[in-house]
């Protein structure tokens, strides 16, 4: 006799069926701790099933560990049942991420012989929403937002069904027992025919519809109608970032974008995230979908509900999150109704709550591998397995922007969905909600919390006013990048870690963001980094490059860098640049920076590309979207002891262009002089410390030409390379890094 204990989702119907194929008696149940079964029969087909448990799980499962418990008193079972729930204990159950809709319902949803057929809210163990609909856990019916649709005689039938696809699939449903879909006006009045017929025609017409989906609302346009997209914009208050596409296959996105076998593998995934593709050019798509960048995002459909419109629309959709301009995604009916009011012309809703948000993740493929950019639908909340134990429950609140947090325990990290920029009270009470669910959902009562150093970020604000954690670790932002990567490869111990992104508070108060680092867990040396340069107007500085560009050749060239004949200095406005220079001669307002996303914004400047930007990382994603893509010269910046100045580099990047040099080679130039920079470092701080792992993370390494180039030029030095994968290399991440070092400096006896 066996008694395991499994962790995952959607075992009870694969182990009913695998134990009464062998003739196994006993019994199986979810409990708090993960899936226990009993079994009782001859030792051979018992050692044959826990192998195939382990090798050919079911489609959603998550193998965490097995441990079998023998030589137990047997209890006679005549046959094999499947038990309740049972949920007392400690509540430590992985919880499923949103799964896109299976190729059986699918199939189902489109015969006109089944019952279901063209149901919106499909779905069965395999498929359907689950982190968006789970109050609670255990995983049962009552406790998710399905607990108010009494299931018919047929779904009930399904559902009690141990060899059915639907036996105890939460959300099931049909047209008589479940969820409804309805179309209504800006008056919130609804309109008479066919939902999704009568949405296609409005999407033809140019209109633009409120879609209420898994994890919350979408805006939906024709992605090929340039005044619907102009619509859009102007109504959301988007001015320039990238709006998202939805294509109803991959033939169908191959007419927009190149694809590699990898992509197709990235679109086609249950998690069915944004992919960012590179451009086809002259493709059909508008250029202000995405103006000022080579790449496109799209994603496939992932709920019925997207099938149904794409079988009839037969275009690409723009579906971008519903929301305003920098808030949180709209997802519960009154919110959307209240704030989209003045965007949707329609609005497509549905009568099944969506219990927590949940934005669309963002990956792109590196060295045919997944690179997560955003985690959020279809990712979380799975768990980030470790190479180590948190010995404590921890909670690390992440960032100001692109926020994450983080609840960690025994070998599991669980990161969670993107909550975003934490800069208005509505994405404050989701970053504090979300922490209460994951708490619960998971059991981990936190007994140590960890936070950003910055004190005006609004993360470490939450943090210091927990009085009920008395363990509290301030961790350095870029610390906290490079031990993320760690954790995210699984590597521990001393690494050269190198930090590039736009700011993070750093432990002499100034503004970093060019940092290299000899770093483990506990501790990270700074041994290298760019060399400060004011930030004129602070924050005002990194909506406006001009002034960076301006500062760098003021420092390269000094005052009379304004007589250089080039076309920044042509557009470049004499009265707010005397202004700007009396600011930093006076040190008025001008917090000072080594942040190498300046870097890059200088340059984009200094190029004319962008005086100023519209969302975050604008500037230096249009540099890189013009950047050549082979390039052999490169400038060298000047390293003195720790201090890496920038100006030799400027200065080679005036001298390029007063010698009419394409500014796409310029750029390539000046990418290909950051990747030589890295790798000169890394070489010398391998002589001094004896180490051969580069770690690279910050949202500077978002830039794939960067990436792709040092990562070559480090391999081809003969150096172990780790990037990120699970989770993003921007902020996203940071939650886990402050986790591991918060961790680390317990297990070290620190108390920071």
């Amino acid at each position: 006799m066996v008694r395991g204990i499994v962790q995952g989702v959607g075992f009870r119907p694969f182990v009913f069926s695998k134990a009464s194929r062998r003739a196994l008696h006993g019994r199986v149940l979810n409990n708090a701790s993960g899936v226990l079964i009993d079994l009782e029969g001859d030792a051979s087909d018992i050692d044959h099933f826990v192998s195939e448990l382990q090798s050919n799980p079911p489609p959603l499962a998550s193998i965490e560990s097995i441990e079998r418990l023998e030589n137990l008193v047997p209890l006679d079972y005549r046959d094999f049942q499947i038990l309740e729930s049972d949920s007392a204990g400690r509540k430590f159950v992985p919880v499923s991420a949103d799964v896109a809709t299976c190729v059986d319902c699918l199939r189902e949803l489109f015969d006109k012989a089944n019952r279901r057929y063209r149901y919106p809210f499909i779905n069965c163990t395999n498929c359907g929403p689950r982190f968006t609909i789970i109050e609670r856990v255990p995983y049962d019916r009552e406790n998710t937002t399905m607990q108010a649709f009494e299931m018919c005689n047929d779904c009930r039938a399904e559902y009690e069904n141990p060899l059915d696809r639907r036996f105890h699939a939460e959300p099931t449903a049909c047209e008589v027992c479940g969820p409804r879909l309805r179309l209504l006006d800006r008056q919130g009045q609804g309109v008479a025919g066919d939902a999704v017929a009568l949405a296609v025609e409005l999407l033809g017409a140019g209109k633009i519809l409120a879609l209420k989906g898994i994890g919350g609302f979408h805006l939906a346009c024709d992605a090929l109608s340039k005044e619907a997209v102009a619509q859009l914009r102007g109504r959301k208050f988007r001015e320039d970032k990238p709006f998202a596409l939805m294509a109803a296959s991959v033939d169908a996105i191959r007419a927009f974008c190149r694809i590699s076998n990898n992509e197709i593998a990235l679109l086609e995934s249950a998690a069915r995230p944004i992919v960012l593709l590179e451009r086809k050019r002259g493709n059909a798509i508008p250029r202000a979908v995405a103006p000022g960048v080579n790449t496109l995002g799209l994603m496939l459909p992932y709920a019925p509900l997207h099938y149904l419109l794409l079988e009839s629309f037969e275009r690409p959709l723009v579906m971008t999150s519903g929301n305003v301009s920098d808030e949180p995604i709209c997802f519960r009916d009154s919110e959307a109704y209240q704030r989209l009011n003045n965007i949707a012309d329609y609005f497509l809703v549905h009568d099944r709550p969506i219990h927590i948000r949940t934005d669309d993740s963002v990956v792109r493929s590196f060295n045919e591998r997944e690179m997560v950019l955003r985690r959020s639908r279809g990712f979380a909340p799975a768990a980030i397995r470790t190479a180590f134990r948190f010995e404590r429950g921890i909670l690390a609140c992440g960032a100001e922007l692109k926020n994450t947090f983080c609840l960690a325990r025994g070998r599991s990290a669980f990161v969670s969905h993107h909550i975003g920029d934490l800069e208005n009270l509505e994405t404050l009470r989701s970053f504090r909600e979300g922490i209460e669910h994951y708490k619960h959902l998971f059991d981990i009562d936190p007994e140590v919390v960890a936070y950003d150093l910055h004190p005006e970020y609004l993360s470490t604000k939450y943090a210091q006013s927990l009085d009920s954690v008395s363990d509290k670790f301030a961790i350095q932002h870029h610390h906290a990048h490079i031990a993320s990567c760690m954790a995210d490869n699984q590597i521990e111990g001393e690494v050269i870690g190198v930090a590039f992104d736009g700011l993070g508070f750093g432990l002499d108060g100034k503004l970093w963001g060019g940092e290299f680092f000899v770093a483990d867990f506990c501790d990270a040396e700074r041994i290298a980094h760019l060399a400060n340069v004011p930030l004129p107007g602070g924050a005002k500085a990194i909506r406006e490059p001009w002034r960076l560009a301006a500062v760098y050749l003021q420092r390269a060239f000094g005052n009379n860098f304004t007589e250089l004949d080039t076309p920044f200095n042509d557009g470049l406005d004499p009265k707010r640049w005397s202004t700007l220079r009396r600011m930093v001669a006076a040190q008025v307002n001008c917090p000072e920076t080594s942040s190498m996303g300046r870097l890059f914004d200088a340059v984009s400047g200094l190029l004319t590309l962008r005086s100023s930007v519209n969302y975050e990382g604008q500037a230096a994603i249009e540099l890189e979207g013009i950047a050549e893509r082979v390039a052999t010269v490169f400038f060298e910046f000047q390293i003195d002891g720790n201090e890496i100045s920038a100006e030799p580099v400027i200065r080679k990047v005036v001298e390029d262009l007063l010698d009419e040099v394409p500014i796409g080679q310029i750029s390539a130039r000046f990418h290909l002089s950051v990747a030589h920079l890295i790798v000169n470092v890394a070489q010398k701080a391998r002589e001094e410390r004896h180490l051969n792992r580069v770690v690279l993370s910050g949202g500077v390494f978002q830039n794939i030409w960067l990436l792709d180039r040092v990562t070559d030029l480090l391999r081809e030095n003969h150096f172990e390379v780790f990037t990120h994968s699970r989770v993003p290399t921007n902020d996203g991440g940071i939650s886990l890094g402050q986790a591991a070092v918060a961790n680390a400096r317990l297990q070290c006896g620190r108390s920071n």
